[in-house]
C-alpha cells in the first residue's frame, strides 16, 4: 500500500516543494532578463526577478458589448410596451386620440436618432430607430383593426408591406440618418412580402405564387449585386438564396406533377426563370476562378442554373414522350449544356459550373441505368444451382432467373452509349483524359453486354455477343493505355459468361473451351493475369467434361490433374517472371480441387495424392523451388497412408517399416555428411511413415499390444531426439507418445468423470485457471525457454 503521511507532514512537504519552485523560477527570470538586455542594442531596465504580481481579472464583457445589450433590452421592453398599449388601450381612445398618439409617438421615435447621431451616440440611435420601425409595424396593424377592418388580410398585408418598405427605404436615405445600419435592411425584409401576398390575394394559384417568389428572388439578386452597403447585401443574398430556393423547388414540383403539355410548359417557364436568375447572378459574380469564395459561389450558381434548365426542358419533354424516354430526354438536354461552353463570352466560373451541371445529369442518368447492368452481370450467378436444367428462351430470361427486370429499362443501352461518347469525345483536359477514357471503355462494355437482354435476343445470340465483348475487351487490354480497367472488365465478363452458359450442357462445354483458348492466347502479353485465369477455366472445363461423361467425382479428379501438371510445366517456361507465382497458385488450387473430388474413393484418392506428389517433385527440380520437395514427400506419405487405409490393412507396420528403416539410414548418412542438414529433412519422412499410420491403427485397436509397442517406440524416438538435440524426433515422438497415452487413459478418465459429482470438473477447471493466472509470467518464461531450446536443435 502507498504510504500517506499525516496532513501536517504533507503540508510541510508541499511548502518546501513550492519554495524550491519559486526560487528556481526567480533564478530563470533573472537569467532571462540578462539575456534580453545583452541581445538588445539599447539598454533597457532589467525585469523584476521576483514573482510577478497577479494580473487583474479580465472583464467578461467589454464596455461596448454591455452597452449594446442594455440598448437592445431597452428597445425590446419599449416595443413590448407599445404592443400592449396597441392591443389593450387602443380601444379606449377616439379616432382623434388614436391619430394623435400614432403620429406623435411614431414621428418622435423616428426623429430621435438625428440628435443622437450628432452627439456620437450611434448605438443608442440604432436602438431607437429599431423601436421606431417596430412602431410603424404596430401602426399598420392598428390601422387595419380600426380603420380597414373589412379589408382582407392578404391584400392589406401586401399594400402595408410595400408601403413600409418604401417608408423605411426613404427614412434610411435621409441626410442625417444614412449612418444607421438598420432601416434599409429592414426595408429589404419587408419587400419580400408584397408580391407573395398580392398573388395570394389575386387567387393566382400555385403558378402565380411561384412566379411571385421567383420575381422577389430576382429583385433580391439585383439588390445583392448592385448595392454597396454590406448589411443590405447580406440580407439581399439571404433573401435571394432562401426565396429563390423555395421558388425553384415549387417550380420543380409543378413540372413533375404537370398533367399535360400546357401545364408542363408553364411550369417549365417558371423553372427557366429560376435558371436565368441563377445564371445572371453567376455571370455577375467573380469570374477570376473558383478558388476565391466569390468564384466558388459563382460556380455553384452556374451548376444550379444548368440543372434547372435541364429540369425545365426535360419536364416539358416528359409530358410529350412516353415514360420510357424520360431519362434519355433529360440526358440529351444535359449533354446539350456542353455546347454552350463553346461561347467565348462566358466567364470561366460559369463555364466550369455548366460543365459540372452536365456531369451531374450524366451521373444521375448512369445511376438510373446501373440496375440493368447489375442484373445482366450478376443475374447469371443463379444458374450455379440450376446447372443444365435447360436453356431459356431469350437472353433476358437467362439473366432474370432469380431477379426482376427493372421497369422502363429498354433505353439503358442508349444512355450508356451516349455518356461513353461524351467521355471519349468531349473531355480534352490532360488531367481528366485518362479517367474519361477508362470510363468510356467501361460504358462501352456495359452497352455491349446489356443489349441482348434489353432487345430480348435469343439465348445463343446473347452468349455470342457476351463472348465477343469478352474477346474485344481482352484485346484492348493488350495495349497499355487502359490495361488494368480492361483486364478487370474482361475477367468479370468472362465469369458472367461462364455462369450464363451453365443453363445448357453444350453451351457450358463450348463456352469454357472458348474461354480457355481465349485467355491462353492472351497469355503471350498478359501472362500474370490471363494464364491463371486460363488454368481456372481449364479446371472448370475438366469438371464439366467429367460430368458430361457421367464420370464419378473421383474419376473426374484424374482429369482435373491435367491442370496442375500443365501449370508445373508452364511456370518455369513463361517469359514473364511475374506470372510464375500466379500460375503455380492456380495449379495448386486445381490440385486441391482434385483431392477434394477424390475424397470419397480411397484408392483413387491415393492415386491422386501420388500424382500430385509427382507433379510437386517435378516442380522441386527447379533450383528456385527446392522447398517444394517437402510438399512432395508429404504428398507421397499421405498417398501411402490412404492406400493402406483403402486396403483395410490391419498391420500397417508390415508395409511402413520396410520404408522407415532405409529412410532413416539414408537420413543418418546425409546428416553425417552434412551436419547442417535439418532433422526434418533427414529423419521426419522416415519416422512419420510408420508412426502416423500406427497411431491411427492404435486408436482403433481394442487390444493393448499395439498401443504399448507404439508408446515404447515413441518414447525411444523422443529420448533419442532429446539426447542428440534433434527437433523432428523429439516433437514427432513426443506428440505420438502423448496421443497414445491419452487414448489409453480415455476410458479411465470417462469412468472417473462419471463417478465424480458434477460440480468437481468446473471446480478443477477454476483451480487450474487460477494457478495459471497466478504463475502467468512464469509460464511465459517457460514457453520462451522451450522455444529457445527447440530453435537451437537441428
Amino acid at each position: 500500500m502507498t504510504h500517506i503521511p499525516p496532513p501536517a507532514e504533507e503540508l510541510r512537504l508541499l511548502d518546501a516543494e513550492l519554495w524550491q519552485l519559486d526560487a528556481r523560477r526567480a533564478q530563470l527570470l533573472a537569467r532571462r532578463a540578462w539575456l534580453v538586455a545583452a541581445l538588445q542594442p539599447k539598454w533597457q531596465a532589467p525585469q523584476p526577478t521576483g514573482p510577478r504580481p497577479a494580473a487583474s481579472p479580465r472583464p467578461e464583457a467589454s464596455a461596448p458589448s454591455a452597452q449594446n445589450v442594455l440598448l437592445v433590452l431597452g428597445g425590446v421592453l419599449l416595443t413590448i410596451a407599445a404592443m400592449v398599449f396597441t392591443l389593450v388601450s387602443w380601444g379606449h381612445l377616439g379616432i382623434t386620440g388614436r391619430t394623435l398618439v400614432l403620429g406623435a409617438v411614431t414621428v418622435a421615435t423616428l426623429a430621435a436618432p438625428l440628435p443622437l447621431l450628432k452627439r456620437g451616440l450611434r448605438s443608442t440611435a440604432e436602438s431607437v430607430a429599431g423601436l421606431g420601425l417596430a412602431l410603424t409595424v404596430l401602426d399598420a396593424v392598428a390601422l387595419h383593426g380600426a380603420v380597414f377592418l373589412e379589408t382582407p388580410g392578404a391584400p392589406y398585408t401586401a399594400i402595408a408591406s410595400a408601403l413600409l418598405a418604401a417608408l423605411w427605404t426613404a427614412y434610411g436615405l435621409l441626410p442625417g440618418v444614412t449612418d444607421l445600419r438598420l432601416p434599409r435592411p429592414a426595408a429589404l425584409v419587408a419587400a419580400q412580402l408584397p408580391l407573395f401576398f398580392w398573388a395570394i390575394a389575386a387567387d393566382a394559384g400555385s403558378y402565380g405564387v411561384t412566379a411571385a417568389l421567383l420575381v422577389t428572388a430576382g429583385f433580391d439578386t439585383v439588390v445583392a449585386l448592385r448595392t454597396t452597403p454590406g448589411s443590405v447585401r447580406v440580407v439581399a443574398a439571404i433573401g435571394a438564396y432562401g426565396v429563390g430556393a423555395w421558388g425553384a423547388l415549387a417550380a420543380g414540383v409543378l413540372t413533375w406533377t404537370a398533367s399535360g403539355p400546357s401545364a408542363a410548359a408553364r411550369a417549365a417557364a417558371l423553372v427557366l426563370l429560376a435558371s436565368a436568375i441563377a445564371l445572371a447572378a453567376a455571370w455577375q459574380g467573380d469570374g477570376t476562378g473558383g478558388s476565391t469564395p466569390a468564384g466558388g459561389r459563382s460556380v455553384g450558381l452556374a451548376v444550379a442554373s444548368g440543372l434547372l434548365a435541364v429540369a425545365a426542358f426535360g419536364g416539358t419533354a416528359r409530358s410529350l414522350l412516353p415514360e420510357l424516354w424520360t431519362v434519355p430526354a433529360h440526358l440529351a438536354f444535359g449533354i446539350a449544356l456542353l455546347a454552350v461552353l463553346r461561347l467565348d463570352r462566358l466567364p470561366d466560373t460559369v463555364r466550369r459550373g455548366l460543365a459540372w451541371a452536365s456531369a451531374a445529369v450524366q451521373a444521375l442518368s448512369l445511376l438510373w441505368a446501373l440496375p440493368v447492368v447489375g442484373v445482366v452481370v450478376l443475374g447469371p450467378l443463379a444458374w450455379a444451382s440450376r446447372a443444365w436444367t435447360g436453356a431459356p428462351s431469350d437472353a433476358r430470361g437467362a439473366v432474370t432467373v432469380d431477379v426482376t427486370w427493372p421497369p422502363h429499362a429498354e433505353a439503358a443501352p442508349l444512355v450508356l452509349a451516349a455518356v461513353a461518347a461524351v467521355l471519349a469525345l468531349a473531355v480534352r483536359d490532360t488531367t481528366w483524359r485518362p479517367r474519361a477514357t477508362a470510363g468510356a471503355l467501361g460504358l462501352a462494355w456495359a452497352t455491349a453486354i446489356t443489349l441482348p437482354a434489353v432487345l430480348e435476343l435469343p439465348y445463343v445470340a446473347g452468349l455470342l455477343i457476351q463472348g465477343a465483348a469478352t474477346a474485344g475487351i481482352l484485346t484492348a487490354a493488350v495495349f497499355p493505355w487502359q490495361r488494368l480497367t480492361a483486364l478487370i472488365l474482361a475477367l468479370g465478363t468472362s465469369a458472367s459468361l461462364a455462369c450464363l452458359a451453365l443453363a445448357s450442357q453444350t453451351a457450358t462445354l463450348t463456352v469454357l473451351s472458348g474461354l480457355v483458348a481465349l485467355f491462353t492466347a492472351a497469355s503471350w502479353r498478359l501472362a500474370p493475369f490471363t494464364a491463371p485465369t486460363a488454368l481456372a477455366y481449364g479446371a472448370a472445363l475438366a469438371v464439366a467434361t467429367g460430368a458430361a461423361a457421367h464420370w464419378s467425382p473421383a474419376h473426374t479428379a484424374l482429369l482435373v490433374l491435367v491442370v496442375p501438371a500443365t501449370a508445373a510445366l508452364l511456370a518455369g517456361r513463361l517469359g514473364d517472371p511475374r506470372a510464375t507465382v500466379p500460375v503455380e497458385a492456380a495449379g495448386a488450387a486445381a490440385g486441391l480441387l482434385a483431392i477434394a473430388l477424390a475424397a470419397t474413393d480411397l484408392p483413387l484418392l491415393a492415386t491422386v495424392l501420388a500424382l500430385c506428389g509427382v507433379i510437386t517433385a517435378g516442380t522441386a527440380i527447379r533450383t528456385d523451388r527446392r522447398p517444394a520437395g517437402y510438399a512432395a514427400a508429404a504428398l507421397f506419405l499421405a498417398a501411402t497412408w490412404v492406400r493402406l487405409a483403402g486396403w483395410e490393412v490391419e498391420t500397417p507396420e508390415a508395409y511402413t517399416l520396410p520404408v522407415t528403416i532405409p529412410a532413416l539410414l539414408v537420413g543418418a548418412l546425409r546428416h553425417r555428411r552434412d551436419p547442417q542438414t535439418s532433422s526434418w529433412t533427414a529423419y521426419a519422412p522416415g519416422l512419420a511413415a510408420t508412426l502416423v499410420p500406427s497411431l491411427f491403427a492404435a486408436w482403433g485397436d481394442p487390444h493393448w499390444t499395439r498401443p504399448l509397442l507404439l508408446g515404447v517406440a515413441a518414447l525411444l524416438v523422443t529420448l533419442a531426439g532429446a539426447r542428440h538435440h534433434l527437433q523432428a524426433p523429439l516433437l514427432l515422438g513426443g506428440s505420438v507418445l502423448l496421443l497414445d497415452a491419452l487414448h489409453e487413459l480415455a476410458p479411465y478418465l470417462v469412468q472417473v468423470t462419471d463417478a465424480l459429482p458434477r460440480w468437481v470438473p468446473p471446480a478443477l477447471a477454476g483451480l487450474l485457471l487460477l494457478a495459471l493466472g497466478a504463475t502467468y509470467e512464469q509460464r511465459l518464461r517457460d514457453a520462451r525457454r522451450v522455444r529457445s531450446i527447440l530453435t537451437k536443435m537441428h
